[in-house]
């Protein structure tokens, strides 16, 4: 999806080139922040709209990049001192329309990156920087060179959950994302596919429940948490978890988290539930065509998606027709992949127990309309049937659970490992 994703970028660049078009920036860069903190460094972009940056280290001299697809400075920020261990700032506009940010380090480090966006809907793209030998964590702030003053808060996302109260609050959560690798050790053919683990409802959202009691928010966090640790165990991947405690996530935050984290792959954990408790077996959906046909037409009328798809092709200033044609290409190539990949991970279930449905489903469901990222949900077994219920919440069968999806995965990805991808290099070496 990030090939594709660049070949879009690219149209778009040249499609507003010929127009003579001087808007086609998606965002802007508005204040960068450098602050000590007790384990290093941290960095904060703020960008006025949602655009995903690439980040990267180099190494002869130490450098940490930051390149922001369709995002220009029209009043470039300022390093004012050296901080910790970013000794100097610069800026460059690239041809491709994107603006690249480099911090010259004192040394080599390693990176962590989180998001967020205040009321004013700035994104406050959050980098905190340490010492290679030291662990890539969170530290509290000591000094400050750039405030925004806005007051940063969860993005608003309203969403309808089966089973949930009529208005529970959406409890903020860190997206929780892999620390990258130190400085020097990004070669060609380095990067891991990324894969969101999402773990269904949550928080004040139980979800079903089976009769003894088990609530599938439960279950399908303890799957996904084992999910997440096969999916690192496997060489050239890397697994982000959309929740990763018992808390409440709107639906379209779901999504929203697996995209800035570049996922390659959006894998949604359920357990089915029936009045008939006789039922039994696995399914696998995946977005039908009148679902994507819904979120289509929600994201070209919808002024607050409009920058909002994976890199950086942005919506925001297009006329109509361009912005249908990029949607319909980025939408239906994620639509074929996920049927795809969903075909192998389905097949891989029928091995470790009953499936309810042998063929891949299509439904409408909120967190697979992510037009740009491959997407499914794995309804794992029916809690409603008692011997099920017994099997979910078994530590032994959730591990053969998450070995099936991750080995339908990993066959999918195995034939369709994107270019620059380690799974690529580790294909054609074999």
């Amino acid at each position: 999806m990030r090939v594709l994703a660049r070949r879009l970028s690219m149209f778009l660049v040249t499609a507003c080139g010929l127009a003579g078009a001087t808007g086609c920036f998606a965002a802007e860069l508005a204040e960068v922040g450098v602050h000590g903190t007790e384990g290093g460094t941290r960095l904060e972009l703020v960008v006025t709209g949602f655009v995903t940056p690439k980040v990267f280290t180099l190494g002869s001299p130490d450098r940490l990049v930051v390149d922001f697809p369709s995002t220009r400075a029209l009043h470039p920020p300022a390093l004012k001192a050296p901080e910790g261990l970013v000794r100097a700032m610069r800026l460059a506009a690239k041809e491709d329309g994107s603006l690249r940010v480099v911090f010259d380090l004192t040394a080599a480090a390693a990176s962590h990156l989180e998001s967020s966006v205040d009321a004013i809907r700035h994104t406050h793209w959050i980098i905190d920087l340490t010492h290679s030998a030291a662990p890539a964590a969170l530290a509290s702030v000591k000094s400050s060179v750039v405030t925004t003053g806005a007051p940063v808060v969860a993005s608003p996302s309203p969403a309808t959950v089966r089973s949930a109260p009529a208005a529970p609050a959406a409890v903020p959560v860190p997206l929780r994302t892999v620390a990258s690798a130190p400085v020097g050790t990004r070669a060609a053919g380095a990067r891991q596919l990324m894969i969101a683990v999402d773990a269904g409802h949550g928080g004040e959202d139980p979800g079903a429940s089976g009769r003894d009691g088990t609530h599938e928010k439960d279950v399908t966090l303890a799957i996904a948490r084992v999910l997440a640790a096969r999916i690192n165990a496997e060489p050239g991947f890397r697994a982000v978890l959309t929740r990763d405690t018992d808390v409440f996530v709107p639906l379209r935050e779901r999504s929203r988290r697996a995209r800035v984290a570049q996922a390659d792959m959006f894998v949604s954990v359920h357990a089915d539930a029936v009045p008939d408790r006789s039922v039994a077996g696995a399914s696998v959906y995946v977005l039908s065509a009148h679902g994507a046909s819904s979120e289509a037409a929600k994201w070209l009328a919808d002024r607050e998606n409009a920058a909002d798809l994976v890199g950086g092709v942005s919506l925001e200033g297009k006329d109509h027709i361009l912005a249908s044609v990029l949607l319909d290409l980025s939408q239906s190539a994620a639509m074929s992949a996920s049927m795809s990949a969903a075909e192998q991970v389905i097949a891989e279930l029928n091995q470790v127990g009953e499936v309810r449905k042998t063929r891949v489903q299509q439904a409408g469901f909120m967190v697979l309309k992510s037009p740009d990222i491959p997407s499914m949900l794995i309804e794992t077994a029916y809690i409603t049937n008692p011997d099920e219920e017994h099997r979910l919440a078994d530590p032994g069968y959730q591990a053969k659970l998450a070995e099936a999806i991750v080995t339908g995965i990993h066959r999918y990805f195995r034939d369709s490992a994107p270019p620059g991808a380690r799974l690529a290099s580790l294909a054609a070496t074999r």
